[in-house]
């Protein structure tokens, strides 16, 4: 198989058009075979129902080449669980966990190409999603979804690598007590973006949401789920109803006990502990970890111990070893890769 001709070292995170896409659409109360296309448009009503009530969710996972040379991705099964869960709770259509799998399969296998090479720092970034298309006036559920998969080359998620980021406290909430926080809905990202388009012209990196409830416990921030470092070494990850459950914050857990031998810890947070950890990252499918060097709240400067130059000791250790699974460099987990080919 011969790559395309890509500068893989510096790719962005991005969007890049590649060969084949994966397309499934429901109606009538049932799916039908789904195909794969060249054609990455989509043309649906003024009145889809996506368009009028934001009926649609989304997964991000990715396929990686690993040290010696197979194509593989990591832990689908659980983005097709979590997708199936915001189905239900977006009153949508599930799409079978077999078949989303499947079609994982299909369209990376498809697009074999624009896989980045190991060593590159590159990945094949995957996006499954699935939205209400037909034409709905009053309020209320679309009677027809189209569910697709489209892949494409990307670089790191945030721009200078792992160079430790800054983070602020935001004055607007994420996500409400019983209301979406917890699945991958399109809305929930829709309302971080003044947010976080604030964030970065006043020179921050990213906010940290704190609970609506009450303000005082850490949640996540608009793209990631945050993790912290205690001085003595326990990893210690927020525990919330309204935090999104992400694949890697998971997996960092069982890394951390399994593979280093860690005390492990999911618990609420107070915004008011956070100065006494030594580090802190953000994880998730994009950015895998990203070290936070400093939080601002309001004006005053919580820095870690780890500083703004490095990634911590142990978040090293811990990136380095949930890498070195995805590579092929070590063993995983059952169950923990689909070889594609």
């Amino acid at each position: 198989m011969e790559r395309k001709n890509i500068d893989w070292s510096n790719l962005g995170f991005g969007y890049v058009k590649t060969d084949l896409r994966y397309v499934a659409n429901y109606k009538d109360g049932q799916w039908d075979d789904g195909v794969l296309t060249d054609n990455n448009m989509i043309e649906m009503s003024e009145c889809a129902c996506v368009l009028q009530y934001a009926q649609t969710c989304f997964e991000g996972l990715k396929a990686y080449t690993t040290e010696d040379g197979r194509i593989v991705c990591f832990r689908p099964d659980l983005n097709a669980a979590r997708m199936a869960d915001s189905c239900r709770r977006m009153k949508m259509p599930v799409f079978p966990e077999e078949r989303f799998i499947e079609a994982v399969r299909k369209v990376v296998k498809a697009n074999a190409e624009w896989v980045p090479p190991y060593g590159s720092g590159a990945s094949l970034y995957i996006r499954p999603y699935m939205f209400g298309i037909d034409s709905i006036i009053g309020v209320k559920p679309a009677n027809e979804y189209q569910f697709r998969i489209f892949v494409t080359p990307v670089g790191p998620y945030f721009k200078g690598g792992v160079k430790p980021l800054t983070l602020r406290i935001s004055d607007y909430d994420r996500a409400a007590p019983r209301g979406t926080g917890n699945i991958k809905a399109g809305l929930n990202y829709a309302m971080s973006l003044y947010a976080i388009v604030d964030a970065h012209e006043q020179g921050y990196d990213e906010n940290v949401y704190l609970d609506s409830g009450s303000r005082t416990y850490i949640e996540e921030t608009g793209g990631a789920n945050i993790i912290f470092i205690t001085k003595d070494g326990k990893l210690v990850t927020p525990k919330s109803n309204t935090i999104l459950p992400s694949i890697t914050r998971r997996s960092l857990l069982h890394v951390a006990a399994e593979y280093l031998g860690l005390e492990v810890e999911e618990r609420p947070v107070e915004l008011a502990e956070i100065s006494e950890f030594a580090e802190c990252g953000l994880c998730g499918t994009a950015a895998v970890i990203s070290p936070v060097g400093k939080i601002v709240d309001h004006g005053t400067e919580i820095c870690f111990p780890s500083g703004m130059t490095d990634m911590g000791p142990v978040t090293k250790r811990l990136y380095d070893t949930l890498r070195d699974i995805q590579m092929g460099k070590i063993t995983s987990p059952e169950g923990w890769i689909l070889e594609i080919m």
